[in-house]
């Protein structure tokens, strides 16, 4: 069937018409902040104490827009007849956001978790060359990136935090232990003063063993010995 002639243009007219009749609603920016879903890709935060220099990120960005510099410190052995360690140091981590084109693919990639999306966009310059910025501007740009969605109820807990949690466990065990075991040498000490203090008594006033075979002795402050009374002497008072 044909169309009817004119029927785009009264579609393209009815939509305009719908449009007409509902409120306009205008966000007065800047005065009043966009409310952006919790994973705008705005820039990118640096956590820089997770950064362990492994190049990944840079490797992996198509713009090649990250430059990363570091060098090399010798770390002391832990433990006597142990050996010397080297690490490296982060010294330069800059992105050019004038190239990044915010694929997030050096967030995917690294490994220890150093690098996170930020909702903030307010960072336009006059200045092309001042789209280049170090890590300390993205180490600020960190503390706004909002917190991560809870897990279902039913997830498995993260092996980060269940292994943080073996750990606290094991060192609040062992610290029990050893507060168990300075209490129980305090208190031995005490315990035996205390001991001997209330059997010495005990052993001093505990009565002999008696024998059958000897006769009872009648004790001297129980018994009152009288004189025989002659009747012939008169009484006392009387001459």
């Amino acid at each position: 069937m044909a169309p009817i002639p004119g029927s785009g243009l009264a579609k393209g007219l009815a939509v305009t018409l719908r449009t007409m009749t509902k409120k306009t609603v205008t966000e007065q920016y800047p005065d009043t902040q966009p409310d952006l879903p919790p994973r705008t890709r705005g820039v990118i935060g640096l956590f820089e104490e997770n950064c362990t220099v492994c190049m990944l990120c840079a490797r992996e960005c198509p713009d090649w827009c990250i430059y990363i510099d570091s060098h090399k410190e010798t770390v002391p052995a832990a433990a006597p007849g142990g050996r010397e360690r080297s690490r490296n140091v982060l010294d330069r981590f800059a992105i050019d956001f004038s190239l990044c084109m915010y694929c997030g693919i050096c967030i995917e990639v690294c490994p220890f978790d150093a690098l996170f999306w930020s909702p903030e966009f307010e960072y336009a310059e006059t200045d092309i060359h001042e789209l280049t910025h170090e890590r300390d501007k993205l180490r600020e740009w960190m503390w706004t990136v909002p917190a991560p969605p809870a897990l279902d109820p039913g997830a498995e807990e993260p092996k980060e935090i269940a292994a943080a949690h073996k750990s606290a466990e094991k060192l609040a065990a062992t610290q029990a232990a050893r507060l168990a075991e300075v209490e129980a040498a305090t208190q031995a000490p005490a315990t035996a003063t205390q001991t001997a203090a209330t059997t010495a008594p005990v052993e001093a006033t505990q009565p002999k063993p008696v024998d059958p075979a000897d006769p009872p002795k009648p004790a001297s402050s129980d018994v009152t010995h009288t004189e025989p009374v002659d009747p012939t002497d008169p009484p006392e008072g009387q001459s």
